[in-house]
């Protein structure tokens, strides 16, 4: 099998080669971009490329500008690296189609986790594995999302999110079981990140999007009529 590709993208080169060690320990082929300008030109010379992770501070070209265009013509999985830890940043990102989001400093191996956590999930699914709850049917392995027949746009995030709560249909779910299950395992964050991806969620599945209840002072459920 060959290796998957991932792209590094951080204007700090000790900042680059330590990502790349330990991504390389782990079998990963790692291709490197110092700004975002090259990160773009590189993605597009490399359609194989399966996870960008992605520094914001950047010259030529921010983190926020290298998303935005990556996302106009693909769903990429990407991991966001900051030194702000302000929410605001945070929700910005995920506005954008972040699909993790990790502030400097942090634990090379808490990285590698992340990026496989979100590998394994996108691309180790049964192929027959087909979730089909009141007219919203998740196809897992063509990572397709169709509500009453009609396919809808979801980030790999909303993906996983919908995903998860129709594999727990009629379960109420905390908001900390939803952080540690969707986002794979302990996060640090806020737990309105949550609620802005469920916005969304719910926005993008029309009259459906009623099927996700808000358990007040709690968290969510799934519940088809």
């Amino acid at each position: 099998m060959d290796k998957l590709k991932i792209l590094v993208v951080d204007d700090e080169s000790r900042m680059r080669k330590l990502v790349k060690d330990f991504l390389v320990r782990k079998n990963y082929d790692v291709l490197e971009a110092a700004d975002g300008v090259e990160a773009v030109d590189i993605f597009l010379e490399n359609k194989e490329i399966a996870l960008i992770i992605l520094d914001v501070m950047m010259p030529r070209m921010d983190g926020w500008e290298v998303c935005e265009e990556i996302r106009s013509y693909s769903k990429v999985p990407i991991i966001m690296l900051t030194a702000k830890a302000d929410e605001r940043d945070e929700l910005q990102g995920f506005e954008l189609g972040v699909d993790e989001y990790i502030s400097k400093p942090f634990s090379p191996k808490i990285l590698v986790a992340r990026v496989e956590a979100i590998l394994r999930r996108s691309g180790s699914l049964s192929e027959n594995s087909i979730l089909n709850i009141g007219g919203i049917e998740i196809d897992k392995a063509a990572h397709i999302v169709t509500v009453d027949g009609n396919n809808i746009d979801l980030s790999f995030k909303e993906f996983e999110l919908l995903t998860y709560f129709m594999e727990n249909c009629g379960i109420a779910l905390s908001r900390e079981k939803i952080l540690n299950n969707v986002w794979n395992y302990d996060y640090f964050g806020d737990a309105r990140t949550i609620d802005t991806h469920v916005k969304k969620l719910r926005s993008k599945m029309g009259e459906k999007g009623e099927y996700i209840k808000t358990i007040w002072g709690m968290g969510y459920k799934f519940e088809a009529d």
